[in-house]
């Protein structure tokens, strides 16, 4: 007989998921769902545009108030930004992140409430903690690290710390390869970190 997870978590690798494997380990009739009476909202980040992941890609939740907020995980989507909020949409691929922001102008996209637990971290504890900013590209392609992408992700980062009390440091603001347990690279050596946590405080 199947063992059901106490809590959703996410069974692959994120990178897998991304790349189109769907999860099967959790029985699809017992994923969360939307809230009744849910109705389209403004994006959090008010420089965002509204473009939500599948309900069957994250938790509901009530955060900081059902859970405290501690980190922003940064991540690489390994696809294009079009795929990636595709894959977002999909409740097949049981993987979703918080924000996407595109490469070529630093456009901002919100997929998932930042009350809502998005499955981002490939950690449980990580997704419930944390709002996870993904970011067009491929960790061994530095040209899609663009000023836009590291000005406009920075101002996100900077308003999620600010508004959420998270201290603007490399201790609190991680790499998806700082999860524990990951098998993911993201975003990789030539993710420029010194700059990025500059531009987060000067924000």
């Amino acid at each position: 007989m199947e063992t059901v997870p106490k809590l959703p978590r996410e069974s692959f690798g994120r990178r897998r998921l991304l790349k189109g494997a769907v999860l099967t380990a959790i029985p699809y009739a017992l994923l969360p769902g939307p809230r009744a009476g849910a109705q389209p909202q403004a994006p959090d980040y008010p420089h965002a545009t509204w473009r939500p992941a599948s309900a069957s890609n994250y938790t509901a939740a009530e955060r900081p108030t059902s859970h405290s907020l501690d980190y922003v995980i940064i991540h690489v989507t390994q696809t294009t930004y079009r795929k990636a909020l595709s894959i977002f949409e999909d409740p097949r691929k049981k993987v979703s992140a918080h924000y996407l922001v595109r490469s070529a102008d630093g456009s901002v996209a919100q997929c998932v409430r930042e009350r809502d637990i998005a499955w981002h971290a490939g950690d449980w504890d990580h997704n419930t903690r944390s709002i996870g900013i993904e970011h067009e590209g491929w960790v061994d392609q530095p040209s899609y690290f663009t000023d836009a992408m590291y000005q406009q992700s920075a101002k996100l980062a900077a308003a999620l710390c600010t508004k959420y009390g998270i201290p603007k440091d490399r201790a609190h603001i991680i790499g998806h390869h700082q999860v524990p347990g990951t098998d993911h690279t993201d975003p990789g050596p030539s993710w420029d970190w010194a700059r990025y946590i500059e531009l987060v405080n000067s924000s």
